[in-house]
């Protein structure tokens, strides 16, 4: 298994891609290439970039990676705030609670690595 594998923030990422693509086949057709695809983008950038990053050579790369995931979980928060208004889902309670467990994974990893002594 490949070191970013074996983070509990990439499985717990992976979790949230799987969820957004099965919430985002029940949004309309004509979505295909709007909000849904923005969405599935969105999820699928947080496990990918924490795997690019932990495929890095230095800690200030690894980090770079993981602040760009925190953009795009922040990305996917906002697009499900406007599924939610524009009445595209009722009841959000799964994924936002996943978003927020994410994100705090995230938080953690970062503030491990950005307090560790050799990069």
């Amino acid at each position: 298994m490949r070191k970013h594998q074996n983070l509990l923030v990439w499985q717990k990422s992976i979790s949230l891609v799987k969820l957004i693509y099965k919430l985002t086949a029940t949004f309309p057709d004509n979505e295909k290439y709007g909000l849904t695809g923005q969405m599935r983008r969105s999820a699928v950038s947080v496990p990918s970039n924490i795997a690019e990053g932990a495929a890095r050579n230095s800690d200030k790369e690894f980090l770079q990676f993981l602040y760009i995931a925190r953009g795009s979980l922040s990305e996917l928060d906002t697009q499900l705030i406007i599924a939610q208004e524009i009445n595209y889902l009722n009841d959000c309670v799964e994924i936002t609670t996943l978003i927020n467990k994410v994100f705090g994974l995230l938080g953690g990893l970062i503030n491990s690595r950005k307090n560790r002594k050799v990069s």
